[in-house]
């Protein structure tokens, strides 16, 4: 059974495109120097494409955390890796790829106020899943907008630390999950 491929490597492009025309226009006629942070790992890919898409200093950093086992999240957050920029009085764009319960985004921002006192905090993402949100938060730019609840793997979203190396975004047959368990456990003889 074939993989379901639900973004191309083409479509995936455009709307990092999209989000980095959007964000060349806002800081047109710029006037401060905003810090851009990559959500460790499954923003990797997509952080990469979008700061290359944008015209406009900025300053880059990146923040780790956890709160998913295997295809679902545990709802429970543990911060790995904090920034390293100061953000006091700056404008914060944290980068994340995919924003479904909003859990882990909603903790992230509201930390980066708290703890560090920016100017302001926007979210961005690639793929946008409303429909699964557990707490009121909007998406600031949005490449993709899903609507179906699929575990989707590829383009730096993973499963078990795999699968994010591949350039569209796909969802996972259940052989290919109970390949990778079956390698994992292999591993740990």
């Amino acid at each position: 059974m074939a993989n379901e491929i639900v973004l191309t490597r083409e479509e995936i492009q455009e709307a990092v495109q999209s989000i980095a025309d959007k964000l060349n226009e806002r800081f047109k006629k710029q006037k401060s120097i905003p810090v851009f942070i990559g959500v460790l790992k499954g923003a990797m890919p997509f952080f990469q494409d979008l700061v290359k898409k944008c015209n406009f200093d900025m300053k880059l950093d990146y923040i780790q955390v956890s709160s998913y086992s295997g295809t679902s999240t545990t709802g429970v957050i543990h911060l790995l890796k904090d920034v390293s920029e100061d953000l006091n009085g700056k404008e914060v764009f944290i980068v994340e790829d995919i924003i479904d319960t909003g859990l882990t985004l909603s903790y992230l921002k509201q930390y980066l106020k708290v703890k560090y006192n920016p100017k302001s905090v926007t979210l961005i993402s690639l793929i946008d899943k409303k429909p699964l949100r557990k707490v009121d938060l909007t998406v600031d730019y949005a490449g993709v907008s899903m609507i179906e609840n699929k575990f989707l793997c590829g383009y730096g979203l993973d499963y078990k630390e795999m699968a994010r190396n591949t350039d569209y975004i796909f969802v996972p047959t259940k052989a290919q999950l109970a390949k990778r368990d079956k390698l994992l456990e292999e591993k740990k003889d």
